[in-house]
């Protein structure tokens, strides 16, 4: 991929994920450049305070533009403000006193994304599904209000998606097509994890099937025409999902992920790996703390934020339980049609899409995206418009839209 921003590959996609979503009204190009040319390459103290203060001033303008009654300039500044103070989240872990930072720039983001839903034309709905004595949060969106019961895709966000990488731009472009659209919170996602505590799980059959008997007490969703959307880490969690939940018509996994500790497990040397398949416990903390203390500081940071949400702080417990989140023999129960797209340059589980698909004994179809498309890397951060072209169209084979 030829757009470089920054020299560390983990805020350089961050800023290729933004301009792939302004097709969808999720920022504008000069705020953006203006905002990383500002940023001091490697500096997360800089990457946090250039977007805090961007997203400050377009909530400013949102404000201000609701107060004069211009919902349609308020609307669109709210979702750029949103997207901007999302920015904030992924490089917290870089400065001091991370915390307060985090639950500021989270509550701003929430704030002005729901000031932006209620003021589509067809406003955006805030639910809740009961999830095991408690409730995860979402929101519902519907092409019109007239409660005709149609097709309905869930929006299964990876581990850290703000709900701006899922709506308006997958999310938009599938009301524009006829279908109700649910993007949630899960466990260790967002406000879940922010607001809560809640933490990851592997089995996410447990999170899944809630949201399916959510979507059941609804007259506005055809319960038999179900499908869902699961980006980056969700490609492993959708298919652990489908190998119990068998209500859903289709899915779409973006990429196929088998085996999420590849991601982890590929940066650390064989001898580390190996005192993990040993248990020793005692040796692999002692060699990641010499490693974060003397690494690229970037690095360090990363993996706080990466393991933020399995809610463990001892390094070796952590690798252990990311250990778990593998599919092996689960992909035999899988009879959902589903669709894999396979990234060219795919940087965090490179071959996984392939292997997921070649498992797979239902219904399925692998897509490729290629950098000579300009849809190459993890989830085809510049090419979201060929992906729900493509993503869509075969969706239209198994699910017709309303």
């Amino acid at each position: 991929m030829a757009y470089q921003f920054f020299k560390d590959d983990g805020t350089n996609f961050e800023v290729q994920a933004m301009f792939g979503a302004l097709r969808s009204g999720c920022g504008d190009a000069g705020e953006i450049l203006t905002t990383v040319a500002s940023i001091t390459d490697g500096d997360a103290q800089s990457w946090v305070s250039a977007w805090q203060a961007l997203a400050e001033r377009i909530a400013k303008i949102a404000d201000a533009a609701l107060a004069l009654g211009h919902t349609v300039s308020a609307r669109d500044a709210y979702l750029r403000a949103a997207v901007y103070s999302a920015a904030v989240l992924p490089s917290v872990d870089g400065i001091k006193d991370p915390e307060p930072v985090l639950k500021a720039a989270f509550t701003e983001h929430r704030r002005c994304f729901d000031a932006y839903i209620a003021l589509l034309d067809v406003p955006g709905e805030k639910v809740t599904i009961p999830y095991e004595g408690s409730t995860m949060p979402g929101y519902f969106f519907s092409p019109t209000t007239d409660g005709t019961a149609r097709p309905t895709i869930i929006l299964n966000n990876g581990s850290d998606g703000a709900v701006t990488s899922l709506w308006p731009g997958f999310g938009g472009a599938a009301v524009a097509r006829g279908y109700n659209v649910l993007v949630f919170d899960g466990p260790g996602q967002q406000s879940m994890l922010f607001e809560e505590g809640i933490p990851f799980r592997p089995d996410w059959e447990h999170v899944i099937t809630p949201v399916v008997d959510f979507l059941h007490e609804r007259a506005d969703v055809d319960h038999d025409a179900i499908a869902i959307y699961g980006i980056s880490q969700a490609g492993y969690w959708v298919p652990r999902a489908l190998a119990f939940e068998h209500r859903i018509a289709a899915a779409i996994v973006d990429p196929g992920v088998d085996d999420v500790s590849t991601s982890w497990l590929g940066h650390l040397p064989e001898s580390m790996v190996k005192m993990l398949n040993d248990g020793d416990k005692k040796n692999f903390d002692e060699m990641m703390s010499i490693g974060t203390a003397s690494d690229d500081p970037l690095q360090a940071q990363l993996v706080a934020w990466r393991g933020k949400p399995y809610g463990i702080t001892d390094p070796y417990d952590l690798f252990t339980t990311v250990m778990e989140y593998k599919l092996g023999d689960l992909t035999k129960q899988i009879t959902t049609p589903i669709l894999v797209t396979d990234p060219e340059g795919e940087q965090f589980w490179p071959g996984q899409s392939r292997r997921l698909y070649d498992a797979l004994s239902g219904p399925k179809e692998l897509v490729k995206f290629t950098a000579a498309e300009g849809a190459d890397r993890h989830c085809e951060p510049m090419a979201r418009a060929l992906l729900e072209q493509r993503v869509f169209d075969w969706l239209e084979t198994i699910i017709p839209r309303s």
